[in-house]
């Protein structure tokens, strides 16, 4: 993989990255340890391409769930996950108050099923603005990439130094 020219690098990282469930948490440790990209280059592509689909998801998911709405099993599913979601949030004026730090706290944990994806999924389900569940869903990637970037670097130096010393 070394061989590759250094935009394609990029750019696979990226792509990487947009990849549901695998996503920056993924992106960034191929790209420094497949790709040998430097930690800033691999974080760096790993986030734009993993943010990249926030947008599209948080504006244009809800005509999907409108078509799949037709067909019975869909329907019920997502109508129980919207009407379920809205009446919490309804019912706790704290909850009104804390969705945007539990979107971002959902999304900074760097764990498979938490992420800008399904983070974007439920920000649609809870019928947030596209202004209003963006911003904790990017500040969410960027903190998740940094706890994977540590986690990466530590590894990465930990296996270092479990070869050299061997």
């Amino acid at each position: 993989m070394t061989t590759l020219p250094i935009f394609l690098k990029y750019i696979l990282t990226g792509l990487i990255g947009m990849v549901p469930i695998i996503e920056l948490r993924g992106a960034i440790p191929i790209g420094v340890g497949v790709f040998h990209l430097n930690y800033v280059e691999a974080f760096l592509c790993s986030f734009i391409g993993n943010i990249i689909p926030v947008y599209f998801i948080v504006k244009y998911i809800r005509p999907l769930f409108d078509f799949f709405g037709r067909w019975k099993p869909f329907k019920k599913i997502i109508d129980f996950a919207s009407e379920k979601a809205n009446k919490q949030i309804a019912e706790n004026k704290k909850l009104q108050t804390a969705v945007n730090f539990a979107l971002f706290a959902f999304v900074a944990i760097p764990l498979p099923g938490t992420g800008a994806w399904v983070g974007s999924l439920i920000a649609n389900f809870l019928e947030l603005k596209p202004k209003k569940a963006i911003p904790p869903i990017i500040v969410g990637v960027f903190t998740a990439g940094v706890i994977v970037l540590a986690a990466t670097a530590a590894a990465k130096g930990g296996i270092e130094y479990l070869v050299q010393h061997n």
